[in-house]
């Protein structure tokens, strides 16, 4: 959304998607159990990959909703997840590559901290980023642009619209 939109309308839905992974795995973590939290996150990001309202076609690959689980089940692992993606992010601004760097270190800090459960589906949700990162075709990220980044860009062709 930042890339196409600009960070007015970025932020806020960065926000919103990590919140919307965030209350329920918290919520049922505390008032039910770890496995009922577990089970909350997962719907809140197969209902941001599937969403009710597209008819359950694609939706978000639920990057912010996963790290929004993660911070309501497992804090220190969403920490060291949000970390390396910061870190990727800083280093080659591609927020795709930056998400996978940060999905990899989840399933690895949950493990070298105890944890036994991690989560791999971003990977798989990113696979036509990393073929165009290996053919060096996604585009990087601007922080800023000329014209507040408010114009909708293009749709490139490997992205359905609903």
């Amino acid at each position: 959304m930042w890339r196409t939109y600009g960070r007015w309308y970025g932020v806020p839905v960065v926000v919103l998607d990590t919140a919307k992974g965030f209350v329920p795995a918290l919520v049922f973590s505390v008032t039910v159990s770890p496995l009922a939290g577990v089970l909350a996150g997962a719907g809140a990001m197969l209902g941001h990959a599937r969403p009710l309202f597209l008819r359950f076609e694609r939706g978000g690959k639920m990057v912010a909703t996963t790290g929004g689980a993660f911070l309501g089940l497992a804090p220190l692992v969403a920490a060291v997840g949000a970390v390396v993606w910061l870190v990727v992010f800083l280093l080659f601004r591609y927020a795709s590559l930056a998400s996978i760097a940060g999905a990899v270190s989840l399933p690895i800090a949950a493990v070298v901290l105890g944890y036994s459960w991690a989560v791999i589906a971003v990977l798989f949700l990113h696979r036509a980023n990393i073929r165009r990162l290996l053919r060096g075709e996604e585009n990087r990220f601007t922080l800023l642009r000329r014209n507040g980044g408010r114009k909708p860009r293009t749709p490139r062709p490997d992205v359905r619209t609903p």
